[in-house]
Protein backbone atom coordinates (compact mmCIF):
# COMPACT_ATOMS: atom_id res chain seq x y z
CA UNK A 1 0.00 0.00 0.00
CA UNK A 2 2.90 2.34 0.71
CA UNK A 3 3.84 2.54 -2.95
CA UNK A 4 0.39 3.99 -3.68
CA UNK A 5 0.99 6.87 -1.30
CA UNK A 6 4.55 7.79 -2.22
CA UNK A 7 4.87 10.68 -4.64
CA UNK A 8 7.23 13.51 -5.43
CA UNK A 9 6.40 16.81 -3.74
CA UNK A 10 6.04 19.11 -6.72
CA UNK A 11 3.70 21.87 -7.85
CA UNK A 12 4.11 20.78 -11.45
CA UNK A 13 1.73 18.33 -13.06
CA UNK A 14 3.16 14.89 -13.76
CA UNK A 15 4.41 14.69 -17.32
CA UNK A 16 1.79 12.79 -19.34
CA UNK A 17 2.88 9.78 -21.32
CA UNK A 18 3.44 10.43 -25.01
CA UNK A 19 1.89 7.19 -26.35
CA UNK A 20 -1.85 6.50 -26.65
CA UNK A 21 -2.81 2.89 -27.16
CA UNK A 22 -0.80 0.60 -29.43
CA UNK A 23 -0.50 3.02 -32.38
CA UNK A 24 -1.01 6.68 -31.46
CA UNK A 25 1.49 9.12 -30.01
CA UNK A 26 2.39 12.82 -30.03
CA UNK A 27 4.42 13.91 -33.02
CA UNK A 28 7.94 14.99 -32.10
CA UNK A 29 8.19 18.76 -32.28
CA UNK A 30 11.02 21.22 -31.78
CA UNK A 31 8.75 23.71 -29.95
CA UNK A 32 9.74 22.55 -26.48
CA UNK A 33 9.92 24.68 -23.35
CA UNK A 34 11.91 23.22 -20.44
CA UNK A 35 11.47 19.74 -22.00
CA UNK A 36 7.67 20.24 -21.89
CA UNK A 37 6.04 20.40 -25.30
CA UNK A 38 3.97 23.48 -26.07
CA UNK A 39 0.31 22.29 -25.90
CA UNK A 40 -0.55 24.32 -29.00
CA UNK A 41 1.90 22.21 -31.04
CA UNK A 42 0.44 18.85 -30.02
CA UNK A 43 -0.56 16.96 -33.13
CA UNK A 44 -1.49 13.34 -33.65
CA UNK A 45 0.75 10.98 -35.58
CA UNK A 46 0.56 7.23 -36.18
CA UNK A 47 3.81 5.30 -36.17
CA UNK A 48 1.92 2.38 -37.68
CA UNK A 49 -1.50 2.37 -39.37
CA UNK A 50 -4.39 1.91 -36.89
CA UNK A 51 -6.15 -1.41 -37.45
CA UNK A 52 -8.68 -1.63 -34.60
CA UNK A 53 -11.32 0.93 -33.67
CA UNK A 54 -13.78 1.06 -30.77
CA UNK A 55 -17.11 2.68 -31.68
CA UNK A 56 -19.21 3.93 -28.76
CA UNK A 57 -22.71 5.17 -29.44
CA UNK A 58 -25.23 6.92 -27.26
CA UNK A 59 -27.76 4.47 -25.80
CA UNK A 60 -31.54 4.80 -25.99
CA UNK A 61 -31.39 7.30 -28.85
CA UNK A 62 -32.89 6.25 -32.19
CA UNK A 63 -31.33 9.20 -34.03
CA UNK A 64 -27.85 7.68 -33.56
CA UNK A 65 -28.72 4.33 -35.16
CA UNK A 66 -28.38 5.38 -38.80
CA UNK A 67 -25.04 7.24 -38.32
CA UNK A 68 -23.74 4.25 -36.33
CA UNK A 69 -24.55 1.81 -39.15
CA UNK A 70 -23.04 4.12 -41.78
CA UNK A 71 -19.85 4.52 -39.76
CA UNK A 72 -19.17 0.87 -38.90
CA UNK A 73 -20.02 -0.24 -42.46
CA UNK A 74 -17.56 2.33 -43.88
CA UNK A 75 -14.81 1.38 -41.41
CA UNK A 76 -15.14 -2.33 -42.23
CA UNK A 77 -15.64 -2.19 -46.00
CA UNK A 78 -13.60 0.88 -46.98
CA UNK A 79 -10.83 1.00 -44.36
CA UNK A 80 -10.62 -2.74 -43.59
CA UNK A 81 -10.55 -2.06 -39.83
CA UNK A 82 -11.60 -4.37 -37.01
CA UNK A 83 -14.52 -2.68 -35.23
CA UNK A 84 -15.25 -3.27 -31.52
CA UNK A 85 -18.67 -2.39 -30.06
CA UNK A 86 -20.45 -3.02 -26.78
CA UNK A 87 -22.23 -6.36 -26.61
CA UNK A 88 -25.46 -4.60 -25.62
CA UNK A 89 -25.43 -2.72 -28.94
CA UNK A 90 -25.91 -5.95 -30.86
CA UNK A 91 -28.94 -6.75 -28.71
CA UNK A 92 -30.77 -3.60 -29.83
CA UNK A 93 -33.76 -4.82 -31.89
CA UNK A 94 -34.04 -1.47 -33.68
CA UNK A 95 -30.63 -1.95 -35.27
CA UNK A 96 -31.89 -4.97 -37.18
CA UNK A 97 -34.28 -2.67 -39.05
CA UNK A 98 -31.44 -0.46 -40.28
CA UNK A 99 -30.61 -1.10 -43.97
CA UNK A 100 -27.38 -3.02 -44.43
CA UNK A 101 -26.73 -3.70 -40.75
CA UNK A 102 -27.41 -7.44 -40.82
CA UNK A 103 -24.61 -7.91 -43.39
CA UNK A 104 -22.22 -6.00 -41.11
CA UNK A 105 -23.34 -7.46 -37.78
CA UNK A 106 -21.28 -10.66 -37.92
CA UNK A 107 -18.08 -8.69 -38.60
CA UNK A 108 -18.32 -6.65 -35.39
CA UNK A 109 -16.26 -7.59 -32.31
CA UNK A 110 -18.43 -7.33 -29.17
CA UNK A 111 -17.06 -6.70 -25.68
CA UNK A 112 -18.57 -6.55 -22.18
CA UNK A 113 -17.62 -3.81 -19.75
CA UNK A 114 -15.89 -5.18 -16.67
CA UNK A 115 -15.30 -8.59 -18.25
CA UNK A 116 -13.27 -7.98 -21.40
CA UNK A 117 -9.95 -6.14 -21.13
CA UNK A 118 -9.43 -3.69 -24.00
CA UNK A 119 -5.91 -2.69 -22.99
CA UNK A 120 -3.56 -2.77 -26.01
CA UNK A 121 -6.38 -4.01 -28.24
CA UNK A 122 -7.75 -0.66 -29.44
CA UNK A 123 -5.85 1.76 -31.69
CA UNK A 124 -8.55 4.40 -32.09
CA UNK A 125 -11.88 5.39 -30.49
CA UNK A 126 -14.91 6.99 -32.16
CA UNK A 127 -17.79 8.34 -30.07
CA UNK A 128 -21.27 8.99 -31.46
CA UNK A 129 -23.49 10.97 -29.10
CA UNK A 130 -22.96 13.51 -26.34
CA UNK A 131 -20.36 14.19 -23.68
CA UNK A 132 -21.39 11.04 -21.81
CA UNK A 133 -19.94 8.84 -24.55
CA UNK A 134 -16.50 10.42 -24.05
CA UNK A 135 -16.75 9.99 -20.27
CA UNK A 136 -17.67 6.34 -20.80
CA UNK A 137 -14.74 5.82 -23.15
CA UNK A 138 -12.44 7.29 -20.50
CA UNK A 139 -13.77 4.88 -17.88
CA UNK A 140 -12.99 1.86 -20.08
CA UNK A 141 -9.27 2.68 -20.10
CA UNK A 142 -7.74 3.04 -16.64
CA UNK A 143 -4.26 3.48 -18.11
CA UNK A 144 -3.23 4.62 -21.60
CA UNK A 145 -6.17 5.84 -23.71
CA UNK A 146 -6.18 5.62 -27.54
CA UNK A 147 -6.94 8.84 -29.45
CA UNK A 148 -10.64 9.77 -29.30
CA UNK A 149 -12.67 11.31 -32.12
CA UNK A 150 -16.08 12.46 -30.84
CA UNK A 151 -19.04 13.28 -33.10
CA UNK A 152 -21.76 15.60 -31.81
CA UNK A 153 -25.02 13.59 -31.89
CA UNK A 154 -26.21 14.30 -28.34
CA UNK A 155 -27.90 17.12 -26.48
CA UNK A 156 -25.03 19.34 -25.29
CA UNK A 157 -21.85 18.27 -27.08
CA UNK A 158 -19.28 20.38 -25.24
CA UNK A 159 -16.65 17.65 -25.64
CA UNK A 160 -17.77 16.44 -29.08
CA UNK A 161 -16.48 18.93 -31.70
CA UNK A 162 -17.10 16.93 -34.90
CA UNK A 163 -20.27 17.10 -36.98
CA UNK A 164 -21.30 13.84 -38.66
CA UNK A 165 -21.83 15.46 -42.06
CA UNK A 166 -18.95 14.40 -44.36
CA UNK A 167 -17.69 12.02 -41.70
CA UNK A 168 -15.68 10.09 -44.30
CA UNK A 169 -13.51 13.09 -45.15
CA UNK A 170 -12.96 13.95 -41.50
CA UNK A 171 -12.09 10.36 -40.63
CA UNK A 172 -9.57 10.12 -43.49
CA UNK A 173 -7.84 13.29 -42.27
CA UNK A 174 -7.52 11.85 -38.76
CA UNK A 175 -6.39 8.41 -39.94
CA UNK A 176 -3.71 10.12 -42.02
CA UNK A 177 -2.48 11.98 -38.94
CA UNK A 178 -3.77 15.44 -39.90
CA UNK A 179 -5.24 16.49 -36.56
CA UNK A 180 -4.52 18.59 -33.49
CA UNK A 181 -4.80 17.04 -30.01
CA UNK A 182 -6.05 18.30 -26.69
CA UNK A 183 -4.61 16.26 -23.83
CA UNK A 184 -7.42 16.26 -21.28
CA UNK A 185 -5.92 15.51 -17.87
CA UNK A 186 -7.59 12.98 -15.59
CA UNK A 187 -7.64 12.63 -11.82
CA UNK A 188 -6.23 9.54 -10.12
CA UNK A 189 -8.51 8.75 -7.19
CA UNK A 190 -7.62 6.19 -4.51
CA UNK A 191 -10.00 5.22 -1.71
CA UNK A 192 -8.32 3.87 1.42
CA UNK A 193 -10.60 1.96 3.76
CA UNK A 194 -9.62 1.92 7.44
CA UNK A 195 -11.31 0.86 10.62
CA UNK A 196 -12.02 4.00 12.66
CA UNK A 197 -11.19 2.35 15.97
CA UNK A 198 -8.01 0.43 15.04
CA UNK A 199 -6.79 2.49 12.08
CA UNK A 200 -6.00 -0.72 10.19
CA UNK A 201 -6.95 -1.22 6.53
CA UNK A 202 -10.20 -3.14 6.04
CA UNK A 203 -10.08 -3.51 2.24
CA UNK A 204 -7.60 -3.21 -0.60
CA UNK A 205 -7.36 0.35 -2.00
CA UNK A 206 -9.75 1.23 -4.83
CA UNK A 207 -8.18 3.19 -7.69
CA UNK A 208 -10.13 5.00 -10.42
CA UNK A 209 -9.37 7.60 -13.09
CA UNK A 210 -11.92 10.33 -13.81
CA UNK A 211 -12.12 12.82 -16.68
CA UNK A 212 -14.58 15.37 -15.27
CA UNK A 213 -14.80 15.29 -11.49
CA UNK A 214 -15.03 13.37 -8.27
CA UNK A 215 -17.92 14.52 -6.09
CA UNK A 216 -18.16 14.07 -2.31
CA UNK A 217 -21.60 14.86 -0.91
CA UNK A 218 -23.85 14.22 2.10
CA UNK A 219 -25.93 11.59 0.32
CA UNK A 220 -29.39 10.94 1.81
CA UNK A 221 -28.52 12.50 5.18
CA UNK A 222 -30.41 15.67 6.21
CA UNK A 223 -27.31 16.99 8.03
CA UNK A 224 -24.56 19.17 6.61
CA UNK A 225 -21.55 17.27 5.36
CA UNK A 226 -18.42 17.84 7.43
CA UNK A 227 -15.38 16.99 5.31
CA UNK A 228 -11.70 17.59 6.09
CA UNK A 229 -9.56 18.72 3.17
CA UNK A 230 -5.77 18.25 3.15
CA UNK A 231 -3.27 19.43 0.54
CA UNK A 232 0.08 17.61 0.45
CA UNK A 233 -0.54 16.40 3.99
CA UNK A 234 -1.46 19.81 5.42
CA UNK A 235 -4.98 20.45 6.70
CA UNK A 236 -6.44 23.27 4.62
CA UNK A 237 -10.03 23.56 5.75
CA UNK A 238 -13.17 21.70 6.76
CA UNK A 239 -16.07 21.79 4.34
CA UNK A 240 -19.49 22.30 5.89
CA UNK A 241 -22.23 22.26 3.31
CA UNK A 242 -23.72 19.89 0.76
CA UNK A 243 -20.34 18.62 -0.39
CA UNK A 244 -17.24 19.19 -2.49
CA UNK A 245 -16.33 18.92 -6.19
CA UNK A 246 -12.75 18.14 -7.20
CA UNK A 247 -12.50 18.57 -10.96
CA UNK A 248 -10.13 18.67 -13.88
CA UNK A 249 -10.01 21.67 -16.24
CA UNK A 250 -12.21 19.61 -18.58
CA UNK A 251 -14.70 19.17 -15.73
CA UNK A 252 -14.68 22.88 -14.95
CA UNK A 253 -17.46 23.38 -17.51
CA UNK A 254 -19.58 20.58 -16.03
CA UNK A 255 -20.89 20.29 -12.44
CA UNK A 256 -18.26 22.75 -11.15
CA UNK A 257 -19.43 25.69 -13.26
CA UNK A 258 -23.01 25.08 -12.09
CA UNK A 259 -21.68 25.39 -8.52
CA UNK A 260 -20.03 28.74 -9.25
CA UNK A 261 -16.52 27.79 -10.38
CA UNK A 262 -14.54 29.42 -13.17
CA UNK A 263 -14.13 27.79 -16.57
CA UNK A 264 -10.56 26.66 -17.30
CA UNK A 265 -9.10 25.66 -20.64
CA UNK A 266 -8.32 21.90 -20.67
CA UNK A 267 -4.64 22.51 -21.42
CA UNK A 268 -4.10 24.38 -18.14
CA UNK A 269 -2.39 22.08 -15.58
CA UNK A 270 -4.62 22.52 -12.54
CA UNK A 271 -7.08 20.92 -10.13
CA UNK A 272 -10.24 22.76 -9.13
CA UNK A 273 -11.81 22.54 -5.67
CA UNK A 274 -15.40 23.78 -5.55
CA UNK A 275 -17.74 23.64 -2.53
CA UNK A 276 -21.38 22.66 -3.07
CA UNK A 277 -23.71 25.08 -1.24
CA UNK A 278 -21.21 25.86 1.55
CA UNK A 279 -22.62 27.14 4.84
CA UNK A 280 -20.24 30.11 4.61
CA UNK A 281 -20.47 33.21 2.46
CA UNK A 282 -16.68 33.41 2.13
CA UNK A 283 -15.97 29.88 0.87
CA UNK A 284 -15.14 30.46 -2.78
CA UNK A 285 -13.89 27.91 -5.34
CA UNK A 286 -10.10 27.60 -5.62
CA UNK A 287 -7.60 26.35 -8.20
CA UNK A 288 -4.50 24.46 -7.04
CA UNK A 289 -1.45 23.26 -9.02
CA UNK A 290 -1.88 19.97 -10.84
CA UNK A 291 1.07 18.37 -9.03
CA UNK A 292 -0.39 18.44 -5.51
CA UNK A 293 -2.16 15.58 -3.76
CA UNK A 294 -5.50 16.18 -2.08
CA UNK A 295 -6.74 14.07 0.79
CA UNK A 296 -10.44 14.13 1.68
CA UNK A 297 -11.93 12.42 4.71
CA UNK A 298 -15.02 12.61 6.90
CA UNK A 299 -14.37 14.79 9.95
CA UNK A 300 -14.40 12.91 13.27
CA UNK A 301 -17.07 15.35 14.51
CA UNK A 302 -19.32 14.76 11.50
CA UNK A 303 -22.86 13.61 12.30
CA UNK A 304 -23.01 11.50 9.17
CA UNK A 305 -20.88 9.76 6.56
CA UNK A 306 -20.25 11.03 3.03
CA UNK A 307 -20.82 9.62 -0.44
CA UNK A 308 -18.45 9.79 -3.36
CA UNK A 309 -19.01 9.35 -7.11
CA UNK A 310 -16.56 9.34 -10.02
CA UNK A 311 -17.77 11.03 -13.22
CA UNK A 312 -21.27 10.23 -11.99
CA UNK A 313 -20.52 6.50 -11.65
CA UNK A 314 -19.30 3.99 -9.05
CA UNK A 315 -21.10 5.80 -6.22
CA UNK A 316 -20.05 4.51 -2.78
CA UNK A 317 -20.05 5.50 0.87
CA UNK A 318 -17.08 7.19 2.53
CA UNK A 319 -17.21 6.24 6.22
CA UNK A 320 -15.38 7.57 9.26
CA UNK A 321 -11.74 6.47 9.02
CA UNK A 322 -11.83 6.20 5.20
CA UNK A 323 -9.97 8.66 3.02
CA UNK A 324 -9.89 9.67 -0.64
CA UNK A 325 -6.58 10.65 -2.27
CA UNK A 326 -6.76 12.69 -5.49
CA UNK A 327 -3.95 13.82 -7.79
CA UNK A 328 -3.36 14.30 -11.51
CA UNK A 329 -2.88 11.09 -13.49
CA UNK A 330 -0.11 10.54 -16.05
CA UNK A 331 -2.73 9.07 -18.40
CA UNK A 332 -4.67 11.88 -20.12
CA UNK A 333 -7.43 11.46 -22.69
CA UNK A 334 -6.06 12.50 -26.11
CA UNK A 335 -9.08 14.25 -27.59
CA UNK A 336 -8.85 14.97 -31.33
CA UNK A 337 -9.69 18.55 -32.29
CA UNK A 338 -12.01 19.44 -35.16
CA UNK A 339 -9.97 22.62 -35.75
CA UNK A 340 -7.53 23.43 -32.95
CA UNK A 341 -7.41 23.66 -29.15
CA UNK A 342 -8.42 27.30 -28.87
CA UNK A 343 -11.10 27.43 -31.59
CA UNK A 344 -12.82 24.23 -30.45
CA UNK A 345 -13.01 25.36 -26.81
CA UNK A 346 -14.35 28.86 -27.46
CA UNK A 347 -16.82 27.54 -30.05
CA UNK A 348 -18.12 25.15 -27.38
CA UNK A 349 -18.42 27.98 -24.84
CA UNK A 350 -20.42 30.06 -27.31
CA UNK A 351 -22.63 27.33 -28.77
CA UNK A 352 -23.26 25.13 -25.73
CA UNK A 353 -23.16 27.57 -22.80
CA UNK A 354 -23.95 30.84 -24.66
CA UNK A 355 -20.96 32.40 -22.95
CA UNK A 356 -21.11 36.22 -22.83
CA UNK A 357 -24.15 36.41 -25.09
CA UNK A 358 -26.00 39.75 -24.81
CA UNK A 359 -27.40 42.48 -27.00
CA UNK A 360 -24.82 44.89 -28.36
CA UNK A 361 -24.66 48.34 -26.80
CA UNK A 362 -25.92 50.94 -29.22
CA UNK A 363 -23.47 53.21 -30.99
CA UNK A 364 -23.64 56.91 -30.09
CA UNK A 365 -24.88 57.80 -33.59
CA UNK A 366 -27.90 55.52 -33.06
CA UNK A 367 -28.69 57.24 -29.76
CA UNK A 368 -28.43 60.67 -31.43
CA UNK A 369 -30.93 59.59 -34.07
CA UNK A 370 -33.34 58.48 -31.37
CA UNK A 371 -32.96 61.81 -29.54
CA UNK A 372 -33.64 63.82 -32.70
CA UNK A 373 -36.71 61.77 -33.57
CA UNK A 374 -38.30 62.67 -30.21
CA UNK A 375 -37.13 66.30 -30.09
CA UNK A 376 -40.55 67.63 -31.19
CA UNK A 377 -42.26 66.26 -28.10
CA UNK A 378 -42.99 68.72 -25.23
CA UNK A 379 -43.17 65.91 -22.72
CA UNK A 380 -39.44 65.65 -22.12
CA UNK A 381 -37.64 66.90 -19.03
CA UNK A 382 -35.47 69.19 -21.18
CA UNK A 383 -38.49 70.99 -22.56
CA UNK A 384 -39.84 71.59 -19.07
CA UNK A 385 -36.62 73.37 -18.07
CA UNK A 386 -36.74 75.91 -20.92
CA UNK A 387 -38.00 79.44 -19.92
CA UNK A 388 -40.27 79.80 -22.96
CA UNK A 389 -42.06 76.63 -21.99
CA UNK A 390 -42.61 77.88 -18.47
CA UNK A 391 -43.91 81.31 -19.67
CA UNK A 392 -46.46 79.72 -21.92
Amino acid sequence: MDHLLKRTRSLNAPSPIQQFGPCGRIMKNSAMVMTIQDPASQRLTWYKPPLTVLVIKKIRDDSVLSPFVQLVKWLITEKRMVVFVEHSVLDDPLLSNQPGFNMTRDKLMPFREGKDDLTDKIDFIVCLGGDGTLLYASSLFQQSVPPVMAFHLGSLGFLTPFEFVNFEEQMINVLEGNAALTLRSRLRCIILRKDEATGKPTKAPTSLLVLNEVVIDRGPSPYLSNIDLYLDGKHITSVQGDGLIVSTPTGSTAYAVAAGASMIHPSVPAIMVTPICPHSLSFRPIVVPAGVELKISVSPESRNTAWVSFDGRSRQELKHGDSLRVTTSIYPVPSICAQDQITDWFDSLAECLHWNVRKKQRHLDELSDLTRSHSSSNDTLDSLDRPDTLDS
